[in-house]
C-alpha cells in the first residue's frame, strides 16, 4: 500500500511541474499539437454545421502551419495572417448570431404590437359608466394627553429558607 501512494505522489508531482511547464511557455512541442488538435477539431465542427467560411479559414491555418518558412520574416507574416484570419472568422460568427438575435427582436416587437393593437381594441369597446359620487365628511376625535403617573415600589428582601431534611424509613433502615 506505501509502495501505490508513493507511486500517486510522484505522478502528481511530475503532472503539476509538467502543467507548470506548459503555461510557463515551454514544451513548445506540446503547445503545436494543442494548436493543431484546436485548428483541425474546429475545421470538422465548422463543417459539421455548415459554416464554409470558418471551415476555409481554419483549413488555411492547418495548412500554413505545415509548411516551413524559408525566413524568419515569413512566420512572422504567416502569423499575422493566422491571426487575422481567426478574426475574421470570429468577426464572422458574430455577425451571424447579430443577425439571427436581430431577426428574433424583431419578431418579438411585432408580436409585442400586435398585443398591443389587440388589448386598444378591447379596451375601446368598453364601456364604463359615469356615477356621480357624494362628498362623505368624517369626524376625527381629539386625543388629549394621559398624564404619567409614578409609583414607588419597594424592594423586598430576599429570605433563604434552608432545604428540608426528610428521612424515610423502610424495613432495612433510613435511606
Amino acid at each position: 500500500m506505501k509502495t501505490q501512494a508513493w507511486g500517486w505522489l510522484v505522478a502528481g508531482v511530475l503532472a503539476a511541474g509538467l502543467n507548470a511547464s506548459y503555461h510557463d511557455g515551454g514544451l513548445q512541442w506540446a503547445h503545436e499539437i494543442v494548436n493543431n488538435v484546436e485548428h483541425r477539431s474546429a475545421a470538422v465542427l465548422a463543417l459539421a454545421g455548415g459554416n464554409a467560411e470558418q471551415f476555409f479559414t481554419e483549413t488555411q491555418l492547418v495548412s500554413a502551419r505545415n509548411e516551413a518558412p524559408s525566413c524568419p520574416l515569413s512566420s512572422v507574416v504567416t502569423r499575422v495572417q493566422n491571426r487575422l484570419a481567426r478574426t475574421q472568422a470570429k468577426v464572422a460568427v458574430f455577425d451571424r448570431m447579430t443577425a439571427r438575435q436581430d431577426a428574433q427582436m424583431a419578431r418579438w416587437e411585432a408580436n409585442r404590437d400586435r398585443m398591443e393593437a389587440r388589448i386598444e381594441a378591447q379596451t375601446a369597446r368598453l364601456r364604463i359608466r359615469t356615477v356621480a359620487m357624494n362628498t362623505v365628511m368624517v369626524r376625527t376625535p381629539q386625543v388629549t394627553v394621559c398624564p404619567r403617573i409614578r409609583l414607588n415600589v419597594p424592594r423586598v428582601p430576599m429570605v433563604r429558607i434552608p432545604a428540608p431534611v426528610i428521612d424515610v424509613e423502610s424495613g432495612s433502615g433510613p435511606i
